[in-house]
């Protein structure tokens, strides 16, 4: 039975191949609009549009159907229209130039909108000057693919978010450049997702945002120069691998911020010149392992309100304050760290520091509590204080401390 079964679905898609067609839009075909060509199309069908600018009102997608541009055809919203909608399943679009959506304060406009949907993909668009460029809301196992997406926000009230998903499983965001939007990728109550070698930067808040996100994994991605960072909140099972968080520098910004996540992991990452590398506030059981800070303000700043994190084979290179923290109750772990301003000996021979480090300073803690105290930075007063709390240690956390820091850079 169950190969009789197979035999049809077999013929059924073949026979549904057979009958598909292709249907020509542009000014030189009997089709030039874009919405009459979708309306008279049907399932497994291909819209091929002419290259040409098109001025059509939030064009309606409810079938299942290819949409492709030769050349990049425009679709001008003309600063008052959203300008794709998607309502189907198995539809694709690919290939268009998208701009000038409008902007609302009633209701979201991007370039292209997809809700309720499944196995939609948007590959290999430009979005220019859109309020949201991509928005999936209640959608499964979608592909946004190979999009660039460039906005010109000036603040968070007047910008939509880059890519925007709401209550979403189980996608596959890869390959895309994000610029100039509020955030660059925005995601909320988003689960079983792959975000894979994105590039966001320039956004006015976050180069990512993402609260109640479970299982989520986010891999070779660069989040630089942006103005607040990255935040990460209110979520568990996060795996962040070999992603760049670069430049973001700021009263408020962060290489990135965690906030109330649990039972995840971040692994082969790279901060370097952020005014905090990584802010983990809340935290509990997170695996952080193989990263590198570099010439940050603050390597990571650790709250006191975060338990039973394991910090082993980091490398901390060239920060200004390695770690620091706002008070004396430490529950989290450092073990098998490499810092460059670890001043013990090896007599053993076997790569591992014989005395342990403290990676807290007595100046880091009081600029924590006094902010203006950071203008004493490198002055005479600053390394007599330190080197009076290594003798006799008061103020700093005790049991804040590598016990086997190594002597040698980490190869990652």
């Amino acid at each position: 039975m169950k190969r009789v079964l197979s035999v049809m679905t077999i013929i059924c898609a073949v026979a549904m191949t057979a009958q598909s067609k292709v249907i020509r839009v542009g000014y030189t075909k009997s089709i030039r609009s874009i919405q009459q060509a979708v309306d008279l199309s049907q399932n497994g069908d291909t819209v091929l549009v002419d290259p040409g600018t098109y001025m059509e009102k939030n064009i309606i997608i409810q079938k299942s159907i290819t949409l492709k541009g030769i050349n990049y055809p425009v679709l001008d919203g003309e600063n008052e229209f959203a300008i794709i909608s998607v309502k189907t399943s198995n539809a694709t679009i690919e290939g268009f130039r998208l701009q000038h959506t409008g902007r609302s304060e009633i209701r979201d406009l991007g370039a292209i909108m997809i809700y309720d949907s499944y196995k939609v993909c948007v590959l290999n668009n430009i979005l220019e000057d859109t309020n949201f460029g991509v928005y999936v809301q209640n959608s499964k196992r979608c592909t946004i693919k190979d999009n660039s997406i460039t906005a010109y926000g000036k603040d968070e009230v007047q910008s939509g978010n880059g890519i925007h998903c709401w209550r979403s499983d189980s996608l596959v965001i890869i390959g895309n450049k994000i610029k100039g939007h509020r955030d660059g990728l925005y995601f909320e109550f988003v689960k079983n997702s792959l975000i894979w070698r994105n590039v966001s930067t320039r956004n006015v808040r976050y180069g990512i945002h993402f609260m109640f996100s479970n299982r989520n994994t986010y891999v070779s991605n660069i989040f630089e120069r942006n103005e607040a960072g990255v935040a990460v909140m209110y979520s568990k099972n996060i795996h962040m691998y070999n992603n760049h968080f670069l430049n973001n520098w700021g009263d408020a910004a962060y290489g990135i911020l965690l906030k109330d996540i649990t039972d995840s992991d971040i692994s082969g990452n790279y901060f370097r010149k952020n005014t905090v590398g990584l802010h983990m506030e809340g935290c509990s059981r997170i695996e952080l392992y193989k990263n590198i800070f570099n010439s940050n303000g603050w390597a990571v700043k650790i709250q006191a309100s975060c338990d039973n994190n394991d910090f082993t084979r980091n490398n901390f290179l060239g920060n200004t304050f390695d770690i620091g923290t706002n008070g004396s109750l430490v529950l989290n772990t450092f073990t098998g760290n490499y810092w460059d301003k670890y001043e013990g000996y090896d007599l053993h021979k076997d790569n591992v520091g014989d005395i342990p480090y403290h990676p807290v300073s007595m100046y880091s803690m009081i600029i924590d509590s006094n902010p203006a105290a950071l203008m004493l930075f490198r002055s005479l007063i600053v390394g007599l204080l330190d080197k009076t709390e290594k003798i006799l240690p008061g103020v700093t956390p005790e049991n804040l401390r590598d016990n086997k820091p190594v002597m040698k850079q980490i190869k990652l």
